[in-house]
């Protein structure tokens, strides 16, 4: 049985709501302890060849999620990792402490995808994602609610509040966990899902 000391933590949300300077910063406030470490999914992808097919309309390779999980569970099994993409649900439940889905205006989404080249369909297609809470709603239905949190992300100063935030609550965790958690599903849960396998 493989035991974590260091909590894993999720930084989601629509494109450009600033996903990757929440973790930098987080990681930064951690003043670079290197028992955490901060995987943006969509370079680890690149760098692990984790891509089924390319989506010529939306400008966007199609990740391949089982090479994908197959490789992450291994670094999330170690725990202490911050991980950044868009998509949330798609992580074992049980190597998750914290889900954090970060809300952007669309005006604010609007001029940070346009300067990042979006093309018209995958701009507006990222918009609706937001004015229809997609993402919020996928971390509330994959994880348990109370380790679920959204946060408003349209400033700097929203950013600091997030990441001194975040920080508190990882501080938290570390002190109500001295002794670490399973990386093990719950045998409860684990006979469950055998039984529910073999209907």
């Amino acid at each position: 049985m493989t035991v974590r000391y260091r909590p894993n933590i999720i930084i989601t949300g629509t494109p450009g709501c600033g996903k990757t300077s929440h973790c930098e910063a987080l990681i930064s406030g951690l003043n670079n302890d290197d028992s955490y470490s901060h995987i943006n999914v969509s370079d680890f992808a690149k760098e692990n060849k984790c891509f089924e097919s390319y989506d010529q309309v939306l400008d966007t390779h199609v990740v391949d999620e089982d090479k994908l999980l197959d490789l992450l569970e291994v670094e999330l099994e170690k725990g202490g990792r911050i991980v950044d993409w868009h998509c949330c649900d798609v992580f074992p439940e049980r190597l998750i402490d914290l889900v954090v889905v970060l809300r952007s205006d669309n005006s604010n989404l609007f001029d940070r995808l346009s300067k990042r080249g979006y093309n018209e369909i995958k701009l507006q297609e990222n918009l609706d994602c937001e004015i229809m809470e997609v993402i919020l709603n996928e971390a509330r239905e994959g994880y348990q609610p109370e380790i679920v949190i959204a946060l408003e992300s349209n400033s700097a100063e929203d950013m600091d509040e997030n990441v001194d935030r975040i920080l508190a609550w990882i501080d938290n965790w570390v002190k109500d966990h001295q002794d670490g958690v399973t990386n093990e599903l719950d045998p409860d849960l684990k006979a469950k899902l055998e039984a529910e396998r073999d209907e």
